[in-house]
Order: structure tokens, then sequence, then C-alpha cells
């Protein structure tokens, strides 16, 4: 078979394929006209179909190899009638490349603007701002890098796109290049480890300040809850242990300890502005991450063990209201690790106040420590009023030891 007669072959298939197109389409929309006067009808749940969507893809592989075909038959026509190649595919090629840029770019100036405000909202603690300051150099540098190496990247493949009329130069090393390739992103790198190394240090591994003691808060996860318990009078959060829960004691408290028996609970986490704060956490059940995105504070809490992050808020809520021009402005903190189907719920609220504020609103919680516990660890049932929380541990531990001895004889 000759090559004009395999062309004319081609060209009359490709022909026929698009005449039998534009003919079912035809139909297609004689059908549609004919049906619109007919009631809908009720396509129930396919576009809710994987299958449907399956076709949908195949349908558009298909004329897109359809319309290839004809483009192949388009140049193998030309070049049996010697005439010049139709589609220059090289300089095709390059415009896409320069297209691309052009819309890459724009597409790293639309994140800066329009996600920019959304990736962290204000600090609202100490160590809050170096990590932004952090977060920032590194996201500066890599926007750099990300936009010179694409547009070297681009900008080569389309100057130097295949041309018949020049031969590519065999280059095939450079020792000045290599060092600098390597020795600037090495130094950039190291001067970004030890930031973090740095901010890292400062933050885990404080020295305490006899004079302004960290305020203990402890914060228990299960499914799908949080329960904060806070320090009485002598500012120690007491012990617990998984053997003791019970349903009369849900998180186990230890109440042979003196420190635990004035611990409040509380359904929201109240924080005084300026003063440490030291978080406690355990969890009952799974893993989970305590996340609190204003204070940047985010550790797992993990079953059988405590973890602790101790930072210091800045801004009270109030103040925050007033920067956000939001009056119904919430601190948060949230887990951050998919613990189940109530995982989404599983929040709380924190309020940052005054010192003078707490004061007045740790007054008013109550002791997880009642009757029915005080019963099961043998203390009295009914202390009378006590000045002091030492007073408290006093009695409490004459009391012990006054039923103990009563046992004896």
């Amino acid at each position: 078979m000759s090559l004009r007669k395999f062309i004319t072959n081609k060209t009359t298939a490709a022909l026929a394929v698009l005449i039998t197109v534009f003919a079912n389409t035809s139909v297609f929309a004689q059908d549609a006209a004919g049906a619109a006067a007919a009631p809908k009808v009720d396509m129930g749940e396919v576009y809710k179909s994987v299958i449907f969507y399956i076709l949908v893809f195949l349908a558009v592989c298909l004329f897109i190899a359809i319309i290839g075909k004809a483009i192949k038959v388009y140049e193998l026509s030309r070049e049996a009638q010697g005439k010049p190649v139709g589609i220059n595919w090289n300089r095709v090629h390059a415009s896409l490349f320069a297209l691309f840029l052009v819309i890459g770019l724009y597409g790293v100036y639309w994140e800066y603007t329009v996600h920019g405000s959304m990736l962290l909202p204000d600090a609202a603690s100490e160590h809050g701002k170096k990590i932004d300051e952090m977060f920032n150099l590194t996201l500066i540098i890599t926007t750099i890098v990300f936009v010179v190496t694409h547009i070297l990247l681009f900008g080569f493949s389309y100057i130097y796109k295949y041309s018949a009329k020049r031969k590519a130069y065999y280059y095939p090393h450079n020792n000045t290049i290599e060092k600098i390739w390597t020795i600037v992103p090495a130094l950039v790198l190291t001067v970004l480890v030890l930031m973090g190394f740095l901010t890292w240090r400062s933050i885990f591994f404080k020295v305490e300040d006899p004079n302004n003691k960290p305020l203990q808060i402890e914060v228990t996860s299960e499914q799908f809850k949080w329960s904060i318990r806070y320090p009485g009078a002598d500012g120690i959060v007491g012990n617990k242990n998984y053997k003791l829960t019970t349903a009369t004691n849900p998180l186990g408290i230890d109440f042979k300890d003196i420190n635990s028996r004035d611990d409040e609970m509380a359904d929201e986490m109240v924080l005084p502005v300026g003063k440490p704060v030291k978080l406690i956490l355990t969890s009952k059940d799974v893993i989970h991450s305590f996340y609190m995105p204003h204070f940047r504070v985010q550790l797992n809490t993990v079953p059988g063990m405590r973890t602790m992050f101790e930072f210091t808020p800045t801004k009270t809520t109030a103040e925050m209201q007033q920067e956000t021009n939001d009056p119904n402005f919430k601190y948060l903190f949230l887990c951050a690790k998919i613990c189940g189907s109530g995982h989404y719920n599983m929040q709380k609220v924190v309020r940052v106040v005054s010192e003078a504020e707490y004061k007045t609103w740790i007054a008013e919680q109550k002791t997880y420590l009642n009757d029915d516990l005080r019963k099961q660890f043998n203390l009295p049932v009914a202390p009378a009023a006590v000045k002091s929380v030492a007073d408290s541990a006093t009695k409490d531990s004459v009391a012990v030891k006054t039923n103990q001895m009563a046992l004896n004889k």
C-alpha cells in the first residue's frame, strides 16, 4: 500500500469518526429537545456513584485520543504532500512551559494574599512570638528559593527549546556551581536548625523563678471530652493512679496523697494573664493531641504517662476581642489527633483574665473530693471548717490514724 493511499484511508477514517460523533451529538440534542416537555426523571444517586465519574473520565480520554489521531493524520498528509510541518511542537511545548510559569507565579501570589491570613492566628504567648519568627523566616527563604528555581527551570526550557539551526553545547561539570549549591543550602539549613534548637531549649528547659512559680493545671483526655483539674491553695496537683478509677472516682485520684484533697474541677480553663502555666497532660484511653493554636501549644496526651508543657499567656480574652474586632472571640483548646467519631466535638473554652478575676473565679470552684470519696478513702465525711489547706491535711491525717486505731482495737 502506497503512503498516499494510507494517508487517504486514515483521513477518511478520521472524518468518519468525526461525522459519527457530530451525528450522535445532534441525535442527543433532538432527544433532549423532545424530552424538555416531558416530566423530569429522577436520576437518583447516579451522580454520587464512582462508576459515573470513571465513565466521564474515560469519555474525556477518548475525546482527547480522537483529537490526537486527527492531528496526526493532518501532519502525515502534509508530510506526504511535501509541505512544511504544520505544527511546531517544540514551540508549543516551550510556550506551555512559559504559560505554566506565569500561572504558577500567580498561584504563589494568590496563596499569600488569600490564604496567607489563614495560616496561624496572632500569637498570645511569650514563646509563640519566637515560633512565629522561625516560621516566617523559613517561609520567606523557601519562597525565594521556590520562585528563583522555577523561573530558571521554566525559563531555561523556553529559551533553549530545540532548534535545528542550533546545536546543544556539552557542559558536563562545573566545580564553582557545585560549591555554590552545596555550601549555600548547608549554611542556610545550619542557621535554621540552630534557631530551632535554641528556641526549643528556651521553651522546654526554663529555669523556674521561685518568686513566680507556674500555675499547675492537669488536663485528662478521653473519648470524647476533657477533664480539667486545678490545684488547691497548696498549688500542687495531687497524684493519681489508674487502678483507683471507679464510678465515683473517674480520674483515679489518689487521696492518700494530701496534695490531692483540695484539688478542684473546672468546666473551662481560666488563666491569669502574665502568669506561667504548667500543663500536665494525661489520657484515659487512646492517644489524643492537646492543641491551643493561639498559644502555640500542641502536645500528645498518652495513656500511662504524663506529658508537660509550660507557657505564659500575654493577651487576655478581652484584649483579643478588641484586636480582632470580634466580641464573640474565644480561645479554645482542641484535640488535633483523629481519635474517633466524636473527635470533631472535643474542645473546651479557654479564658485569659486578670489576676484579680482569676482569684475570684478559682474561689468559686468545687473540690473533686466529695463525701462518697471520703468514705471510700476512710476520710472524715464532714470535716470542720479550717483556716488553711495545711490544717485540712493535718485533720484528715489525724482522722485516718484515729480510724485505724479503732479498727485495730
